[in-house]
Formats: structure tokens, C-alpha cells, sequence
């Protein structure tokens, strides 16, 4: 049971960092290459959903 929990915390860990890496950098290539478009809006919008470039700062006091 601790297993598939260190398991499920790995690919959250790695996995979806690198995915969203993944189509952000696809989607510049594309947008370099053939100009905007709705896929590489859709990719990048994708990528800001599973992880957003800049994270919200919060404050406690």
C-alpha cells in the first residue's frame, strides 16, 4: 500500500512536470515554425492547467 502511494507521488512529482514542459516547448516550436494557432494556443493553455509558469505567492501575515 505504501508502495503505490510512493508510486502515485513519483509520477505526480516527475511526470506531469514534464509533460507541461513538454507541450510548452512544442507548442513554441510550432508557433516559431508556422506562426499562432488555435493548436498551439490549446497546447499552451494545457500546459498553464497541469502547471502554470508562475506560481501564486502567498503571505501569511
Amino acid at each position: 500500500m505504501i508502495q503505490k502511494r510512493i508510486a502515485q507521488w513519483a509520477v505526480m512529482a516527475v511526470a506531469v512536470p514534464l509533460a507541461a514542459a513538454g507541450a510548452r516547448r512544442l507548442s513554441h516550436s510550432l508557433e516559431a515554425r508556422r506562426g499562432p494557432s488555435g493548436v498551439t494556443r490549446l497546447l499552451t493553455k494545457g500546459a498553464d492547467m497541469i502547471r502554470p509558469q508562475k506560481a501564486k505567492r502567498r503571505r501569511f501575515w
